[in-house]
């Protein structure tokens, strides 16, 4: 499954993994201790909704527009991330995970970058200028095991591939495990693309195998009943999640499900910890 990422900037899925993300990093914060923040892949940084590539699919429509326009305060944090990169009240430009992680950064954090790309490296760095990021161009899954253990006593990585290739679920896996040696109780965060049921039933059989103890499963089904040979959700892995995020985790994601439910469906949004098998 191809997902580059400008052709879906501010979708349903950026909606949930960008919510999600904010309230683990903040979780986290609450102790002062310092955290090292890593993207894996970063992507551009910055994305606008009125280019040729989001126009082309419009999800925007179906994601950040429908929670801008969401009463609930639940998304108030969202929200503020996004209008800090936009100078009216309405979305034109689209943080990635780059740009709001900056923001989340109090004076003791780290951030590292990771694009191998060439063309999105270099837009990359342009739209995290002024910002105390450190931006690498290295193989991801090379990057995230070099990181390991973070400097810090503690950290987050955020792994975010496009899914071009047909063994990026076997290599997230292995990279996993490797760096559940290295960094045991580290906090990962995985995002994927769902497009059905059985290929994701198969890959977390194999996760589960790894044996890691604490590995919370949110998936997000947009619609009531499997669409076949199309996307169908986005989901997240995390691992090693504190109780101050997965204890209010289901009324956020309660909230997150009525804003982004496609017309007519009122899809699924849960979270679930992963069994051993």
């Amino acid at each position: 499954m191809n997902y580059r990422h400008a052709f879906h900037a501010g979708n349903s899925a950026d909606v949930v993994k960008h919510c999600l993300m904010i309230a683990l990093v903040r979780a986290l914060q609450l102790k002062p201790g310092a955290l090292t923040l890593i993207d894996t892949h970063a992507g551009c940084g910055l994305y606008d909704l009125a280019g040729d590539a989001a126009q082309r699919t419009g999800e925007a429509a179906q994601g950040v527009q429908r929670a801008f326009a969401d009463p609930s305060p639940l998304l108030d944090d969202y929200r503020a991330a996004v209008r800090a990169v936009n100078a009216g009240p309405e979305p034109r430009l689209y943080p990635g995970s780059p740009r709001i992680l900056s923001q989340l950064l109090r004076p003791q954090d780290g951030l590292i970058l990771n694009e191998k790309h060439p063309e999105d490296a270099a837009a990359l760095r342009a739209a995290m200028r002024g910002t105390p990021a450190a931006v690498h161009t290295r193989d991801a899954h090379e990057l995230w095991l070099a990181m390991l253990p973070t400097r810090t006593p503690r950290g987050v990585v955020v792994v975010d591939p496009p899914y071009e290739q047909p063994d990026e679920r076997a290599r997230i896996t292995a990279t996993l495990a490797a760096a559940q040696r290295k960094w045991a109780h580290g906090v990962t965060m995985i995002w994927y693309p769902l497009k059905d049921q059985a290929t994701h039933a198969r890959w977390k059989a194999q996760l589960a195998r790894v044996g890691i103890p604490k590995f919370l499963v949110v998936d997000h089904w947009l619609y009531d009943a499997e669409q076949p040979g199309q996307y169908n959700g986005a989901g997240l892995f995390i691992i090693n999640p504190p109780h101050a995020f997965t204890q209010p985790l289901p009324t956020l994601l309660a909230a997150l499900r009525m804003a982004l439910a496609p017309e007519g469906h009122r899809g699924t949004l849960a979270a679930e910890w992963l069994a051993a098998p």
